[in-house]
């Protein structure tokens, strides 16, 4: 019997370590993206130069190609992609209504709403939308309904910054259209889960750091986030009922809340590994699970592992923003020798960051305790 054939959507440097892991495998790897210069462009043992987003062509080249199983880390739009081919091809995933609802942050709010998940109002604004209307209270946050990595994303302060906010939001958006929801108050935590065939594992929760007010830029992460037990057991609770809200049945997921004193309310879910590292490294330095091997092995139809978690370690992940932010991680590097594992600083810091695509390097760390 020969190899197993995994398609893997997208190229870039996020998708590196599950092109590694399925060749690990012993899996023949074919890689689509549009061709970039990409680290997933060499990797790959067939690279094919399509956009993620052109899902018929990407269609018909798997049928030819004979695909066991197809999938893609920490993209939204990857994903789209992703489940269409699967449900077209009778492989395992999650169905296109439910990646349609966990790609669209409108349509997430109203599932939400219907079921009774705890979440922010939200308004839906598009060319049509009469923006002295909106009635929800100041301060407001306002996002593409179709884009992640904090791109397009903008809290206002009052009417005057609102229509800029919406269009700027909108120009970022695929759709041309986005939504403006309530600012919810509260600490920023994403849980990172494994599912298969609807039996949902809790794998870690992770405290974001972001550069705050406007745009929320993230600039570090933490595992595992420092969570009392008791707050832990009822943020469980509360995902695994949204995953069930959203379909998300098969494969990673990863859920982005806030929480401020008791109350917890949903941010929003992606039906995918989280971004950022999170998800490929923070989630097995931490918990030894791992998490990469374990989405390609549910792609495949095979039953993964059911972690068995009974000691987390420490590890994170610090972007480079600025100049200055190089000097923290050389002080670093300096104070605890031997604890970064992974790192990439540019040499050109001339650009201003704007969102997580054009940050300016990272480094991946990890200590045996908080």
């Amino acid at each position: 019997m020969g190899k197993k054939k995994l398609a893997i959507i997208g190229a870039a440097l996020f998708q590196h370590p599950l092109i590694l892991k399925a060749k690990d495998m012993g899996i023949e790897t074919h890689v689509f993206a549009w061709a970039a210069g990409d680290p997933g462009e060499k990797m790959a043992d067939v690279f094919y130069p399509i956009s993620i987003r052109e899902k018929e062509e990407i269609l018909e080249e798997c049928r030819k190609i004979g695909i066991d199983g197809i999938i893609s880390i920490a993209s939204d739009l990857a994903m789209e992609t992703v489940n269409y081919v699967a449900e077209k091809m009778g492989l395992p995933g999650n169905t296109i209504e439910a990646t349609s609802i966990s790609t669209n942050k409108h349509l997430m709010r109203k599932a939400f709403e219907a079921n009774g998940d705890p979440s922010p109002r939200s308004i839906l604004v598009d060319s049509a939308t009469d923006i002295d209307s909106i009635d929800l209270e100041f301060p407001m946050i306002v996002k593409p309904t179709d884009r992640s990595g904090s791109r397009g994303v903008h809290k206002v302060q009052d009417r005057s910054q609102l229509r800029n906010a919406i269009f700027r939001a909108r120009e970022y958006s695929f759709e041309n259209k986005a939504v403006v929801e309530e600012f919810v108050e509260g600490d920023e935590y994403s849980i990172e889960y494994m599912s298969y065939e609807g039996e949902h594992w809790f794998l870690a929760a992770t405290q974001k750091i972001t550069t705050g007010a406007p745009f929320f830029i993230e600039t570090g992460h933490r595992q595992p986030a420092p969570l009392s037990d008791e707050m832990l057991e009822k943020i469980k609770s509360i995902s695994e009922h949204a995953l069930e809200t959203l379909q998300l049945r098969n494969g990673a997921a990863h859920i982005e809340l806030k929480v401020e004193g008791d109350r917890i309310r949903i941010i929003e879910i992606g039906g995918r590994m989280g971004g950022d590292f999170i998800g490929s490294d923070l989630v097995p330095l931490s918990t030894g699970y791992d998490f990469v091997k374990a989405v390609i092995q549910a792609a495949l139809g095979i039953k993964p592992e059911e972690p068995q978690i009974e000691k987390y370690e420490y590890a994170g992940v610090n972007f480079i923003m600025t100049a200055d932010d190089v000097v923290t991680y050389e002080q670093f590097k300096r104070e605890h020798p031997g604890t970064i594992l992974r790192e990439h600083i540019d040499s050109d810091f001339s650009d201003a960051v704007t969102d997580s695509s054009n940050r300016h390097g990272y480094y991946i760390f990890k200590f045996p305790e908080r």
